[in-house]
């Protein structure tokens, strides 16, 4: 939440390409917000009226607010780790829960595709990874080998092909394509 008050980006270094990829479910997540909100508050309002004791009423409370406050955190980590472009690797993120590195000597192709029928935010199945926004990929990154997708409850699986979705698949889709620069030598 404060790297989001601040506005800042986490895991992004200097000269990276940021690829966003939490607008498509911000007008979803901003009315299941309100909802909570409208929710806790008529909650709060109800519970009073019908005299309920303090000790059930304020527990309850606090959990609408914590939930809340839940769902605003994870927005939160969607603004604040876009998926990134490195000259070394590309990283495909979902909030906290997911980052995986993809070296960038590895990537054989990638191409633009406009899937819209995902199941599930994340999922390994068949050697693909897909991590979906409202059930959407529009970047397929193919690999010249396997490599090791760790899923958010730590299982691991094996994948050869990434699909993901970026708010501006071109912009992905161009870096992603550019000859990366060797790094420096000291």
């Amino acid at each position: 939440l404060a790297l989001w008050a601040l506005r800042r980006r986490s895991g992004v270094p200097a000269g990276a390409v940021q690829v966003s990829y939490h607008r498509e479910e911000s007008f979803v997540v901003g009315l299941w917000t309100f909802a909570m909100v409208v929710e806790t508050i008529m909650l709060e309002i109800l519970l009073r009226g019908i005299g309920c004791p303090d000790w059930l009423r304020i527990p309850i409370l606090v959990l609408d607010v914590y939930g809340v406050v839940i769902v605003i955190a994870v927005r939160a980590a969607c603004v604040t780790r876009p998926h990134v472009i490195t000259a070394g690797e590309l990283r495909v993120r979902y909030a906290a829960y997911f980052d995986l590195r993809v070296p960038r000597e590895r990537i054989t192709s990638v191409r633009l595709v406009r899937n819209r029928d995902e199941q599930g935010l994340i999922r390994v199945q068949d050697g693909t990874a897909a991590v979906a926004v409202t059930s959407q990929t529009n970047i397929v990154v193919e690999l010249d080998e396997p490599i090791t997708v760790v899923r958010p409850l730590g299982k691991r699986a094996e994948a050869r092909t990434i699909r993901f979705f970026a708010d501006s698949p071109e912009i992905a889709l161009t870096s992603l394509k550019a000859t990366p620069e060797p790094a420096a030598q000291s």
